[in-house]
């Protein structure tokens, strides 16, 4: 069994990207309001901030900042997906050792975490979140996706709207927009 090592350090900002178990699946932006209730009451129990998020179809990505003297990132994840995955239906397909740990088979077992280590560190996962809907192909311009903090960081005057719009020659790789 494989044994992760997870950097926890208190009071630290973390990228996470989190996968649902079928990559095929639309169930987070379906579900998307559920979502938002689970980490509104989960940030309630066990607060952090959130610096960025984006929420598409099969998986999410991230980047929060943890209390003063808090590393448990852990927790928060946990009560995130546990709370999710109760409030659903049960409908999915499981494979037999998720039945046998009485798993649902809503999300992949682990997540990636990365913990941000300077200003333009923060500053390129913080733009790889907002990018990522355009990334994907689900949108032309990034403001057309719904399930973004980007809304947010426009009204702060962090991007213009049109940032990273579709244009001669654009492709999809990670952004200098």
């Amino acid at each position: 069994m494989s044994r992760y090592i997870r950097a926890c350090v208190p009071g630290a900002t973390y990228f996470f990207t989190v996968n649902l178990f079928d990559r095929r699946s639309d169930l987070l932006v379906r579900h998307v309001g559920l979502l938002r209730d689970t980490v509104k009451a989960t940030r309630v129990r066990y607060p952090f901030q959130i610096d960025a998020w984006v929420v598409l179809p099969d998986h999410l990505h991230c980047l929060w900042t943890l209390p003063p003297g808090d590393a448990d990132f852990s927790t928060r994840w946990k009560v995130i997906k546990f709370g999710f995955s109760g409030r659903l239906p049960r409908t999915e397909s499981r494979t037999t050792q998720q039945r046998t740990r009485g798993e649902r088979g809503i999300w992949q077992r682990r997540y990636w975490e990365h913990l941000i280590r300077d200003d333009a560190d923060y500053r390129s996962h913080f733009d790889y979140i907002h990018f990522n809907p355009l990334k994907h192909g689900h949108v032309s311009r990034l403001i057309d996706w719904p399930h973004s903090s980007f809304h947010h960081a426009v009204r702060l005057g962090i991007y213009p709207p049109d940032w990273c719009g579709a244009h001669p020659g654009f492709s999809t790789r990670a952004p200098d927009c």
